[in-house]
């Protein structure tokens, strides 16, 4: 380009304007709307606390990739061991695996609302440590059954209903995701945080037994930071409800009741059986599954016993129930762990839980 094509700019000043004749001539902007633009100009932190966990959480301590899975050894595993252990990541994966997306909705949802800037930053900081937790179930998986729980073909009669399990789950899977994306636009954060925090009991009892009971040495690493994860996550959520659930109407108080069963009936489906009121399963179901963690116990694995997960599932409800109580909420009845309480509803496009 020549120099004569240069053309001058819009405005060519001589000088600096003076600030005073400036200000005279503004226009002024459009009213803001608190919902007119989805990023913050504002950093408030109403809650110090969570602040705190969130600037704990910025070094979780570990990473997937660091764990000691060179100490994983599968071929001294019997083929219905490898396909055991794979199978109950599987399970797993159906919840922790949709962990990134649902908490990355819901701090995209806590932008929308104009929440505060901590309650953002701890939903960032969950999205991480489940993707963490995802990669866990994805390198156990593979590491067991390459190319498995679907893209692969099994070579025993157990690895077959192993996979015929797998492709179900992984099909209730997409409808609880179908009933999130309905929900989490329609609660309000109360009743996010309510539901959030009865996977995170649950989740931190779970992982917290599994390690003390499995022997393999990379899971048992696993499960320990995993649990060091979920127990923060719970932190975060009970943080948030000390100061919202005192301010509760009577109509927030009976969604959280009806999102407790509902968190109960989809969570069940890991921490106990799955209730047929979501899990649409064949009869063959269940019983492939309860030799599936008969097989895996047998590798050292440490899954719990039916009667055990029971027991824990309980202890997890009652504490759940404990923290709900002084604030007047009902709490459901759950016959299946024999705990009576409120009869409600449970509607399968409307539910939000997550683990």
């Amino acid at each position: 380009m020549a120099i004569k094509d240069i053309v001058d700019p819009p405005v060519v000043l001589d000088q600096m304007p003076d600030p005073v004749a400036l200000l005279d001539k503004t226009i002024a902007a459009p009213e803001i709307s608190e919902q007119l633009n989805i990023f913050p100009i504002e950093w408030k932190v109403n809650t110090p606390r969570l602040l705190d966990i969130y600037e704990a959480s910025r070094d979780p301590g570990w990473s997937p990739n660091t764990l000691p899975w060179d100490t994983f050894d599968a071929s001294t595993l019997t083929q219905d061991q490898r396909y055991a252990i794979a199978y109950w990541w599987s399970l797993l994966s159906v919840f922790d695996a949709s962990g990134p997306a649902v908490f990355a909705r819901a701090m995209i949802h806590a932008y929308e609302k104009k929440e505060e800037d901590a309650i953002r930053k701890c939903f960032f900081s969950v999205t991480r440590d489940e993707m963490n937790h995802e990669e866990v179930c994805g390198r156990a998986i593979k590491a067991c059954t390459p190319n498995g729980p679907l893209d692969y073909e099994p070579t025993t009669t157990l690895g077959r209903l192993a996979r015929n399990n797998v492709q179900w789950l992984y099909y209730n899977g997409a409808r609880y995701w179908d009933g999130f994306k309905n929900a989490v636009e329609e609660y309000p954060i109360p009743i996010l945080f309510s539901s959030f925090l009865f996977g995170e009991v649950a989740s931190s009892t779970l992982f917290a037994s599994m390690q003390e009971t499995t022997t393999i040495p990379v899971f048992k690493e696993a499960f320990k930071h995993i649990a060091r994860d979920e127990g923060r996550h719970l932190s975060i959520c009970l943080a948030v409800l000390k100061n919202i659930l005192p301010t509760l109407s009577e109509d927030e108080k009976m969604m959280i009741t009806k999102q407790i069963r509902a968190g109960f009936i989809f969570l069940s489906g890991v921490l106990y059986e799955p209730p047929a009121e979501f899990w649409k399963l064949p009869d063959t179901f269940i019983p492939a599954q309860r030799m599936l963690e008969e097989e895996a116990r047998s590798a050292g694995f440490g899954v719990l016993s039916h009667e055990q997960r029971k027991k824990n599932w309980r202890v997890a409800v009652l504490r759940m129930k404990q923290t709900l109580d002084p604030y007047g909420i009902k709490f459901p009845a759950l016959p299946e762990i024999g705990i009576d309480g409120e009869t409600v509803d449970f509607e399968v496009g409307k539910i939000i839980p997550i683990f």
